[in-house]
């Protein structure tokens, strides 16, 4: 006989099985993530039909398998209708689902990021319809908050090269700021050019050692026994992924707070711009694309074409 247990869990992805059942994939707090069949889900007269929708929450009773669990019982405790009646919204809370699959660890207790996902999908949800710019505020948020939780926060407080605080300038209409994911977060564009020189000029010196020695001088009053060679030393100069403006960067460095900060003069393309580099970064550290983002982009595109 299947042993059987209890978890309480909110339905990430869903796929078809056979005729009528479904497989769920579930982030749950007890076991973290976990694959099961819903038998008969995609009847239409099935108890698990609704139950095993996207953003469902359940307190589930699961019967262990050989290969995949089976649910036997499903006890529905919060839905998320809002995200599915905004297609933007709806889009956004694919896309953190997206990253919480990716990060979600099987067999050990995900409570954190049980409770985190759930946090910023109600934050989706409650955010206004009319605005899209507060949808794109939410995700940016919400993208910021789960890579945290990973450790794989981008520093956006100070230079990477440097290491000086990073502040931004709303009196400099030019004022720019690099952001390289590579070397994981922002980066002050003086010290990325003077590192450039620096190295431009390392390496022409030790070109030069290595000639020299390659090739002694005629009158050199004893023979060189042995060439030596000159190593020069240089920091390897980070690729500069794009360029921030200080509303951009201090859209940013508030992302970190526990609610987002309301900053006047933000504009859509503002948060555009903040959500396209979260999402390369996220991209870069989880290995994998975010294919829930090419929704993000048709979406505000019409958005954007609607209102010009």
């Amino acid at each position: 006989m299947s042993r059987t247990y209890k978890a309480t869990g909110i339905n990430l992805k869903t796929q078809v099985l056979g005729e009528s059942d479904k497989i769920v994939t579930i982030l749950t707090r007890e076991f973290g993530l976990i694959r099961a069949v819903a038998p008969g889900a995609r009847k239409h007269n099935s108890s698990l039909g609704g139950r095993s929708g996207m953003f469902v929450v359940n307190e589930l009773l699961i019967a262990k398998g050989r290969s995949l669990d089976k649910i036997t019982q499903a006890q529905t405790l919060k839905t998320y209708p809002g995200l599915a009646k905004d297609l933007g919204k709806l889009a956004a809370g694919q896309y953190l689902a997206e990253i919480v699959l990716c990060q979600a660890l099987s067999e050990q207790p995900q409570e954190e990021l049980y409770e985190l996902f759930n946090e910023h999908l109600h934050r989706l949800e409650a955010a206004s319809s009319a605005n899209p710019s507060g949808v794109l505020a939410h995700l940016a948020h919400g993208v910021f908050h789960l890579l945290a939780l990973a450790g794989l926060t981008p520093q956006v407080q100070v230079c990477c090269l440097s290491g000086r605080p990073l502040k931004p300038d709303f009196t400099d209409p030019n004022c720019q700021i690099g952001f390289s994911i590579p070397a994981g977060g922002t980066v002050c564009l003086e010290a990325w050019k003077r590192l450039r020189k620096e190295g431009q000029r390392g390496r022409g010196a030790g070109e030069q050692g290595e000639i020299n020695n390659q090739f002694p001088m005629p009158n050199a009053p004893f023979p060189m026994p042995h060439a030596q060679t000159v190593v020069v030393h240089r920091q390897e100069i980070p690729v500069i992924s794009s360029r921030l403006g200080a509303m951009e960067l201090a859209l940013l460095q508030h992302l970190s707070q526990p609610e987002i900060m309301q900053i006047d003069g933000a504009k859509d393309h503002h948060w555009l711009s903040v959500e396209q580099i979260l999402r390369q970064y996220a991209q870069y550290q989880l290995g994998r694309p975010i294919r829930s983002a090419t929704l993000i982009d048709s979406y505000f595109a019409a958005n954007h074409d609607a209102t010009v």
